[in-house]
């Protein structure tokens, strides 16, 4: 049977927060991302190496060696981006039936990355954006960043082995960085409280899907090596923006804990 592939529904970078807030979700061609971010596009493309780089994920409960990653946490505010002290990703099983419930201590982004203006550009560009979506201006970003690769070593890689989600925050960005060899990796988007969904495959680099996380469910298929092909790769960075501190971060007037 032949392999069918849906166009992402692109829109321009200035529709995108009407977008979010009609409908929950946008889709934005790798320009319309640079330009938010203020950067060429080439500037984006530079970061690319680093995913070549990614340490194996020591995580996974479904016994796969599929998925490699990192994983950073900054803060944006009044057009600031500040990283954080490197902290463990928690999620509440509510949100991640898989690996939810545990202090997953990944290593940090490399701090060339982290530290570049595309980065930074990458990140207060769609801090913005979420300002004008949830009406947050000056109100501090909780926002964590990951980088995985998901390849095709044992003939399959699942890019979300927990299945359909949410993440329990706020905005969700998933950007592709690249994909290399592989077959699948559709992207499905549905309504977390109506019958609507969306399918479609992201091809090109810097492309992304930005959801709102309450609004939204989303998954994407399992990737298989091409024909003939062998070293299959899918390379995603996925953003979370939340306003109310880090997941697994327990506030207590001027006190933080973890969970």
């Amino acid at each position: 049977m032949a392999h069918i592939s849906f166009p992402p529904p692109y829109i321009a970078s200035s529709a995108a927060a009407h977008a979010l807030r009609q409908t929950g979700h946008a889709v934005l061609a790798p320009q319309e991302l640079a330009a938010r971010a203020g950067v060429g596009l080439a500037s984006l493309q530079a970061l690319e190496p680093d995913w070549s780089e990614l340490p194996a994920d020591a995580f996974l409960k479904d016994g796969g060696r599929y998925r490699r990653r990192r994983h950073s946490c900054f803060i944006a505010s009044h057009n600031q981006l500040q990283q954080v002290a490197h902290r463990a990703h928690w999620q509440p099983v509510e949100y991640n039936a898989l690996h939810g419930g545990m202090l997953r201590m990944f290593e940090p982004m490399r701090a060339a990355t982290a530290q570049s203006p595309a980065w930074g550009g990458l990140l207060l560009g769609l801090s913005d954006l979420a300002d004008q979506v949830f009406a947050t201006r000056g109100q501090p970003w909780f926002i964590e960043a990951h980088q995985f690769r998901i390849d095709t070593t044992d003939g399959i890689g699942r890019p979300t082995p927990e299945g359909a989600h949410r993440d329990g925050v706020d905005m969700v960005a998933v950007v592709l960085v690249g994909r290399h060899a592989v077959k699948g990796g559709e992207t499905r988007i549905f309504e977390a409280a109506g019958p609507s969904g969306q399918r479609f495959t992201l091809t090109e680099p810097w492309s992304v899907v930005l959801l709102d996380d309450a609004r939204m469910i989303h998954e994407t298929t399992p990737i298989q090596p091409e024909s003939g092909r062998v070293g299959g790769t899918r390379d995603t960075l996925v953003l979370t923006w939340r306003r109310d501190g880090f997941q697994g971060q327990v506030f207590d007037g001027d006190q933080k804990s973890e969970a």
